[in-house]
């Protein structure tokens, strides 16, 4: 069979800790570290969903461990949670959990309320983009941009 061969039969156990441990404490140091608070949503939801899962597997091991493909199969829910061209974690978040469990979230007491119950209404990759331009150009050129968007919505009124 080979090294390529041992290697596949084993790229659960070689690439796993990797993909589910390492990359994940990585990222999610960045984030505290980060001033945005939307990349500590994906990694929290990433460490709540990878804690189900280990519980899951757990749990059931006994029915697990003759199901050849398992490791695999988690292997690969790992990646989708994981990588940021996926971002499952974010997207468990946004389509399951905020869903179903309404939070009041601070927006922080920077923005006028009006602003913060439009920013909870903001999907992930909505909000990320406020963010970045109120990072880039400032509160005020937000709060520009806020006025012309309700002038036009006035005007098709």
């Amino acid at each position: 069979m080979g090294v390529l061969g041992v290697i596949a039969r084993h790229m659960d156990a070689i690439i796993g800790p990797g993909v589910m441990l390492l990359y994940p404490l990585y990222a999610s140091i960045r984030a505290i570290e980060s001033p945005s608070n939307l990349d500590d949503q994906q990694w929290l939801t990433y460490w709540i969903l990878y804690s189900l899962i280990t519980v899951f597997e757990l749990w059931c091991w006994t029915i697990l461990q003759w199901v050849p493909v398992w490791p695999y199969l988690k292997l690969i829910i790992c990646l989708w949670l994981v990588l940021p061209m996926f971002n499952g974690a974010a997207y468990i978040y946004e389509s399951v959990v905020r869903k179903y469990l309404k939070f009041k979230v601070d927006f922080g007491s920077n923005q006028p309320e009006d602003q913060r119950q439009i920013l909870q209404m903001m999907n992930l990759d909505a909000r990320k983009s406020v963010e970045r331009y109120i990072e880039n150009y400032g509160q005020e050129s937000f709060d520009r941009v806020v006025k012309a968007a309700e002038r036009e919505a006035r005007k098709q009124h």
